[in-house]
Protein backbone atom coordinates (compact mmCIF):
# COMPACT_ATOMS: atom_id res chain seq x y z
CA UNK A 1 0.00 0.00 0.00
CA UNK A 2 1.28 3.44 -0.96
CA UNK A 3 1.76 5.85 1.97
CA UNK A 4 0.63 9.51 1.60
CA UNK A 5 3.04 12.31 2.64
CA UNK A 6 4.80 15.48 1.61
CA UNK A 7 7.24 15.59 -1.21
CA UNK A 8 10.58 17.30 -0.85
CA UNK A 9 9.39 20.19 -3.01
CA UNK A 10 6.33 20.71 -0.80
CA UNK A 11 8.51 20.77 2.33
CA UNK A 12 10.89 23.29 0.79
CA UNK A 13 7.99 25.51 -0.27
CA UNK A 14 6.48 25.33 3.24
CA UNK A 15 9.81 26.28 4.82
CA UNK A 16 10.21 29.13 2.34
CA UNK A 17 6.75 30.50 3.13
CA UNK A 18 7.41 30.19 6.89
CA UNK A 19 10.69 32.05 6.48
CA UNK A 20 8.94 34.87 4.63
CA UNK A 21 6.24 35.12 7.31
CA UNK A 22 8.90 35.14 10.03
CA UNK A 23 10.81 37.91 8.27
CA UNK A 24 7.67 40.01 7.90
CA UNK A 25 6.72 39.45 11.54
CA UNK A 26 10.22 40.28 12.78
CA UNK A 27 10.32 43.50 10.75
CA UNK A 28 6.92 44.55 12.06
CA UNK A 29 7.92 43.79 15.64
CA UNK A 30 11.24 45.63 15.24
CA UNK A 31 9.48 48.68 13.79
CA UNK A 32 6.99 48.63 16.65
CA UNK A 33 9.83 48.54 19.20
CA UNK A 34 11.61 51.42 17.45
CA UNK A 35 8.41 53.45 17.37
CA UNK A 36 7.89 52.75 21.04
CA UNK A 37 11.38 53.97 21.95
CA UNK A 38 10.95 57.07 19.79
CA UNK A 39 7.61 57.81 21.44
CA UNK A 40 9.11 57.31 24.89
CA UNK A 41 11.98 59.70 24.08
CA UNK A 42 9.53 62.25 22.71
CA UNK A 43 7.33 62.00 25.81
CA UNK A 44 10.34 62.43 28.10
CA UNK A 45 11.36 65.53 26.15
CA UNK A 46 7.87 67.01 26.41
CA UNK A 47 7.83 66.29 30.14
CA UNK A 48 11.24 67.95 30.60
CA UNK A 49 10.20 71.14 28.80
CA UNK A 50 6.84 71.31 30.56
CA UNK A 51 8.47 70.77 33.96
CA UNK A 52 11.18 73.36 33.28
CA UNK A 53 8.73 76.01 32.10
CA UNK A 54 6.48 75.31 35.08
CA UNK A 55 9.38 75.96 37.48
CA UNK A 56 10.18 79.21 35.63
CA UNK A 57 6.54 80.29 35.90
CA UNK A 58 6.49 79.50 39.62
CA UNK A 59 9.71 81.45 40.19
CA UNK A 60 8.54 84.52 38.29
CA UNK A 61 5.13 84.47 40.00
CA UNK A 62 6.91 84.75 43.38
CA UNK A 63 9.48 87.47 42.57
CA UNK A 64 9.79 89.73 45.60
CA UNK A 65 10.94 93.34 45.92
CA UNK A 66 13.81 92.31 48.16
CA UNK A 67 17.41 93.36 47.39
CA UNK A 68 20.20 90.97 48.35
CA UNK A 69 23.75 91.19 49.52
CA UNK A 70 26.43 91.38 46.85
CA UNK A 71 27.87 87.87 46.51
CA UNK A 72 31.26 89.26 45.48
CA UNK A 73 31.86 90.79 48.90
CA UNK A 74 31.72 94.42 47.78
CA UNK A 75 29.34 95.30 50.59
CA UNK A 76 26.70 96.70 48.23
CA UNK A 77 23.21 95.42 47.65
CA UNK A 78 22.05 93.74 44.47
CA UNK A 79 18.67 94.72 43.00
CA UNK A 80 15.70 92.47 43.62
CA UNK A 81 15.82 91.62 39.90
CA UNK A 82 19.16 91.82 38.12
CA UNK A 83 20.06 91.12 34.49
CA UNK A 84 23.16 92.69 32.99
CA UNK A 85 23.16 90.92 29.65
CA UNK A 86 26.70 89.60 29.96
CA UNK A 87 28.60 86.43 30.96
CA UNK A 88 26.59 83.23 31.34
CA UNK A 89 24.20 84.64 33.95
CA UNK A 90 20.75 85.14 32.46
CA UNK A 91 18.88 86.49 35.48
CA UNK A 92 19.21 86.83 39.25
CA UNK A 93 16.26 87.58 41.51
CA UNK A 94 14.67 87.13 44.93
CA UNK A 95 11.60 84.99 45.26
CA UNK A 96 9.28 84.25 48.14
CA UNK A 97 6.83 81.42 48.77
CA UNK A 98 9.57 78.81 49.06
CA UNK A 99 7.64 75.77 50.26
CA UNK A 100 8.93 74.02 53.34
CA UNK A 101 6.94 70.79 53.83
CA UNK A 102 9.63 69.26 56.06
CA UNK A 103 9.61 72.22 58.45
CA UNK A 104 13.33 72.93 58.03
CA UNK A 105 14.44 76.04 59.97
CA UNK A 106 14.98 78.45 57.06
CA UNK A 107 13.27 81.52 55.57
CA UNK A 108 10.54 81.40 52.95
CA UNK A 109 12.63 83.60 50.63
CA UNK A 110 15.55 82.54 48.47
CA UNK A 111 17.96 84.09 46.01
CA UNK A 112 17.73 82.44 42.58
CA UNK A 113 20.02 82.66 39.58
CA UNK A 114 19.50 81.37 36.05
CA UNK A 115 22.56 80.53 33.96
CA UNK A 116 22.98 79.38 30.37
CA UNK A 117 25.92 76.96 30.21
CA UNK A 118 26.85 74.46 27.47
CA UNK A 119 23.40 74.28 25.95
CA UNK A 120 21.54 73.97 29.25
CA UNK A 121 19.47 76.40 31.31
CA UNK A 122 20.53 75.97 34.93
CA UNK A 123 18.70 77.10 38.05
CA UNK A 124 20.78 77.90 41.12
CA UNK A 125 19.52 78.94 44.52
CA UNK A 126 20.96 79.81 47.88
CA UNK A 127 19.50 78.75 51.22
CA UNK A 128 19.05 82.42 52.19
CA UNK A 129 18.59 85.71 50.39
CA UNK A 130 21.81 87.06 51.90
CA UNK A 131 24.19 84.09 51.83
CA UNK A 132 27.63 84.17 53.34
CA UNK A 133 30.52 85.01 51.06
CA UNK A 134 31.83 82.15 48.93
CA UNK A 135 28.70 80.11 49.64
CA UNK A 136 28.05 77.76 46.74
CA UNK A 137 24.48 77.61 45.42
CA UNK A 138 22.54 74.45 44.80
CA UNK A 139 22.24 73.71 41.09
CA UNK A 140 19.54 72.08 39.01
CA UNK A 141 19.27 71.61 35.25
CA UNK A 142 15.94 72.95 34.01
CA UNK A 143 16.23 72.57 30.24
CA UNK A 144 18.69 70.89 27.90
CA UNK A 145 19.48 71.12 24.17
CA UNK A 146 19.03 74.88 24.26
CA UNK A 147 20.68 76.98 21.56
CA UNK A 148 20.01 80.44 22.98
CA UNK A 149 18.26 82.25 25.85
CA UNK A 150 17.03 85.83 25.86
CA UNK A 151 15.09 87.83 28.45
CA UNK A 152 13.39 91.20 28.17
CA UNK A 153 11.68 93.31 30.80
CA UNK A 154 8.58 95.51 30.55
CA UNK A 155 9.35 98.84 32.21
CA UNK A 156 6.44 99.98 34.43
CA UNK A 157 7.11 103.65 33.66
CA UNK A 158 7.79 103.74 29.92
CA UNK A 159 5.85 100.56 29.06
CA UNK A 160 8.73 99.63 26.76
CA UNK A 161 10.68 96.38 26.64
CA UNK A 162 14.25 96.55 27.99
CA UNK A 163 17.06 94.03 27.68
CA UNK A 164 18.69 95.01 30.96
CA UNK A 165 17.34 95.39 34.47
CA UNK A 166 17.13 97.49 36.53
CA UNK A 167 16.60 100.12 33.86
CA UNK A 168 17.92 103.59 34.58
CA UNK A 169 19.89 102.83 37.75
CA UNK A 170 21.49 106.23 38.34
CA UNK A 171 25.22 106.00 38.87
CA UNK A 172 26.54 108.20 41.64
CA UNK A 173 23.09 108.56 43.23
CA UNK A 174 23.36 109.42 46.93
CA UNK A 175 19.72 109.74 47.92
CA UNK A 176 19.02 106.60 50.00
CA UNK A 177 15.29 106.68 49.22
CA UNK A 178 15.88 106.74 45.45
CA UNK A 179 18.54 104.03 45.67
CA UNK A 180 16.25 101.82 47.74
CA UNK A 181 13.32 102.35 45.35
CA UNK A 182 15.51 101.51 42.35
CA UNK A 183 16.81 98.35 43.98
CA UNK A 184 13.27 97.20 44.76
CA UNK A 185 11.67 98.07 41.41
CA UNK A 186 10.37 95.08 39.47
CA UNK A 187 9.28 94.92 35.84
CA UNK A 188 5.65 94.57 34.89
CA UNK A 189 6.45 91.42 32.94
CA UNK A 190 9.36 89.27 31.84
CA UNK A 191 9.60 87.86 28.34
CA UNK A 192 11.58 84.65 28.05
CA UNK A 193 12.67 83.44 24.61
CA UNK A 194 14.27 80.02 24.23
CA UNK A 195 15.54 78.43 21.03
CA UNK A 196 15.74 74.64 21.27
CA UNK A 197 17.69 72.35 18.98
CA UNK A 198 14.60 70.21 18.35
CA UNK A 199 11.62 72.41 19.19
CA UNK A 200 12.78 75.66 17.67
CA UNK A 201 11.70 78.96 19.20
CA UNK A 202 9.54 79.04 22.33
CA UNK A 203 8.52 82.41 23.75
CA UNK A 204 6.50 83.16 26.87
CA UNK A 205 5.58 86.32 28.73
CA UNK A 206 5.21 86.13 32.51
CA UNK A 207 3.32 88.83 34.39
CA UNK A 208 5.11 89.91 37.57
CA UNK A 209 2.74 90.47 40.51
CA UNK A 210 2.91 93.87 42.17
Amino acid sequence: MRRSGFTLIEVVIAIFIAAIMFAIGYRTLSQAMNDREALKTSQERVTEIQRGMRIVAQDFAQIAARPARDLQGAGDLQPAVLAAGSTDVVLTFTRTGWSNPAGVPRPAEQRVRYRFVDGSLLREHWMSVDPALNTEPRERTLLTRVKSVEVRFLDPQTRNWQKQWPNGLATGQTNPAIIDMTLRTRPLAIELTLVFEDWGKVQRIFEIPT
